[in-house]
């Protein structure tokens, strides 16, 4: 007789104890166990939440190397069914090897339940029959589970999910999260002090009532923004830092669409656009995708949105001072080009237009496409794909937590037909999916990746620009762990060719995230250890740190609404020296429409207290000395960063932490 001591980890999560008896099967490549019930002197409590529990399973002769476990639970008369979560389960053979069995998910049923060994394994490795069957078997349940839908024509496609519920419970919210995530959403209006304004359609009569309706929920950065929105040395630096660091590029050649002279913005001839073009000091955010969509309807009152074209200069001083503004894309009379010099409030107009529109390109294209929906794909496509027994899935389950319920929240809550966004914003209405099928088909590979991004769009140079600064660290950072993982587990380029389940999954990326555009420059299959590290480079940094980049800040930037109206209820002026703060309060949005906004960005920015930092893995996916000292050293660099950026943040007037490591969120949860 031979015995195996076994150990259970039951997670330390809420509702993760069980009471039923546990049962378990050792399966090696020289045999099996009987199915033996877990007993130990602990009793009942053996798998209460939070606990380690040993038992010793006897066999008569050695199962040798072992490949699997098979795990199922059976209720005791009387009592309840009920729901435990593993964490992991150990194995010390009579060898003296261990065993590391990953389990981390619910088990809600009394069905039998099989687990790999933790030592990744590519699908043309696994040799033992076996391991070959549970794969298989693995891989079709989760076909079934994790099904495409197409929510909208021409958007990326989503997980098929009639309610949170019926998601399968490993990708669920945590009951802390959901706890949570109702409690914010349902108090928002009232945390703000906002509940009697909700249903308020007036409009604003001073800046004074915008500010005490604001002074209920305040941050560092958004009293900062309420004092300085005004100024342009201030709407320059959010082209860089604030959350749409996205749109701006280094401009070359003026368009033939923006008329804009060396008289109109250089007085007495003190400088000329080619002149500062050839020294790249010059920068365009051009929102033509807005251009002839229908705004939005709201409180009864049509909406305006324009696609302005935002001209800038970088000063000898270092900063990024706006210098002529058309609102519309087709010069003409009727659509003035503003400048500094105009007066006050036309300047100011012009200025506002531009901040709504880029709230709604925000929103939209950088926010809920860019990180939301592209997350959604790798995540369905990665459990389609990949057993959990593949070095992949190791590496990137970590980065998919809780993104398939929030995306599902995101589309009920937010763009659905009863949607905050759909009902209250500008570009809520049907200008909402063209929108989003315009952002798509230019989407291009390259502008997923940060170095070849800020290349591409001339911003090397580019003074105070912290979102490139952090970002390009963070890339690379991300970058060396991706390619130490994956160069340890593919060996050369044959190998990431004849993975079967690599190719299934990013092909299902190609086709059901990017539409099979070829356009985009989306690999459609891999050929190379080189592209395959690329690749999951730009997932891991676009579902954690590209998420964090252009989500955290939306209270700081967004709270005091003047800064970044959701909506605007009266036409650009289509002459000069027409406008005053009347006008401005007149077109600002109403008082309701003004709050939805402030309660969703509030909504939004709250970090939930089960947040799991970048880089850290309370989970063991991974089992060997390898990717575990890897996993470290990535840990050691993400905490060096850490510091530079918040010594480097103590001399900031405005400090940039939205791609500060221990402030960025492993996935996209919220």
């Amino acid at each position: 007789m031979v015995n195996y001591q076994v150990r259970v980890s039951t997670a330390k999560l809420a509702g993760a104890t069980t009471f039923n008896n546990v049962f378990i099967k050792l399966v090696g490549t020289d045999g099996e166990s009987k199915r033996q019930w877990l007993l130990s002197l602990k009793g009942a409590s053996s798998f209460v939440q939070g606990t380690e529990s040993s038992f010793t399973v006897s066999c008569p002769t050695s199962l040798g190397k072992l490949v699997l476990i098979e795990v199922d639970k059976k209720r005791l008369p009387l009592f309840p069914e009920d729901s435990w979560f593993p964490a992991k389960v150990e194995v010390k053979s009579p060898e003296g090897e261990t065993y590391h069995f990953p389990i981390y998910r619910w088990i809600t049923d009394s069905e039998v339940h099989r687990f790999r060994e933790g030592t990744a394994v590519k699908v043309f490795e696994d040799n033992h029959h076996l391991g070959k069957y549970s794969r298989q078997q693995e891989l079709k349940e989760r076909a079934e589970d994790y099904r495409w839908s197409v929510y909208a024509e021409g958007i990326p496609h989503c997980i098929k999910v009639e309610n949170p519920l019926s998601l399968p419970c490993e990708v669920r919210f945590s009951f802390t999260k959901t706890t949570e995530f109702l409690f914010t959403a349902s108090t928002g209006l009232t945390e703000l002090k906002l509940k009697g304004l909700a249903d308020c359609k007036k409009k604003w009569t001073d800046i004074d009532a915008i500010n005490r309706v604001f002074c209920c929920k305040r941050t560092d950065i958004s009293d900062y923004v309420q004092e300085h929105w005004k100024e342009d040395a201030f709407f320059g630096y959010q082209y860089l830092n604030g959350v749409n660091p996205m749109l701006i590029r280094r401009c070359t050649v003026l368009p033939d669409n923006f008329p804009v002279t060396d008289d109109m913005v250089f007085i007495h001839g003190q400088g000329s656009l080619s002149d500062e073009m050839k020294k790249g000091n010059i920068f365009l955010c051009d929102y033509k995708g807005f251009d002839g969509l229908q705004a939005n309807t709201i409180n009864g009152k049509k909406q305006y949105l324009m696609a302005p074209l935002v001209l800038l200069h970088k000063t000898p001083d270092r900063k990024m001072m706006p210098i002529a503004i058309q609102l519309g894309q087709t010069p003409a009379e009727d659509n003035p080009i503003f400048f500094p010099t105009d007066s006050e409030y036309d300047w100011l107009m012009a200025k506002i237009f531009v901040r709504s529109a880029d709230f709604n390109e925000h929103q939209l294209n950088v926010h809920l496409l860019r990180t939301h929906l592209l997350a959604e794909v790798f995540a369905v496509s990665l459990l389609r794909n990949m057993p959990m027994v593949h070095p992949l899935y190791k590496l990137l389950i970590p980065h998919t937590r809780y993104t398939l319920q929030i995306n599902y929240l995101a589309r009920l809550l937010l763009i659905s037909e009863t949607g905050v966004f759909t009902q209250f914003a500008s570009s809520g209405g049907e200008a909402m999916m063209t929108i989003l099928k315009k952002s798509l088909s230019s989407m291009t590979y390259t502008s997923l990746c940060v170095p070849d991004d800020i290349a591409e769009r001339g911003l090397e140079a580019v003074p105070n620009f912290y979102y490139r600064d952090d970002g390009l660290q963070l890339w690379d950072i991300v970058d060396r762990f991706v390619s130490g993982i994956l160069r340890y587990y593919y060996k050369n380029d044959v190998e990431v060719q004849q993975d079967s389940e690599l190719q299934k999954w990013i092909l299902d990326i190609f086709e059901h995230g990017f539409l099979s555009q070829v356009s985009t420059g989306i690999p459609q299959r891999f050929t190379t250890v080189d592209e395959l590290i690329k690749f999951v480079t730009m997932v891991i940094f676009t579902c954690a740190c590209q998420h964090s980049a252009v989500n955290s800040g939306q209270y700081d930037y967004g709270g005091w609404m003047p800064n970044t109206p959701i909506s605007l209820q009266l036409p650009p002026p289509t002459t000069k020296g027409t406008t005053s703060e009347d006008t401005m309060l007149a077109t600002f949005p109403d008082v309701n429409t003004t709050v939805q906004g402030m309660s969703t960005m509030w909504l939004l920015s709250k970090r939930s207290s089960d947040f799991v930092p970048f880089g850290q893995y309370p989970e063991d996916h991974f089992s060997e000395e390898i990717p575990l000292e890897l996993i470290k050293v990535f840990q050691g660099e993400l905490e060096v960063l850490s510091t530079a950026i918040k010594v480097r943040n103590r001399n900031l007037e405005v400090p940039y932490t939205y791609l500060d490591p221990m402030e960025v969120e492993n996935s996209v949860a919220i």
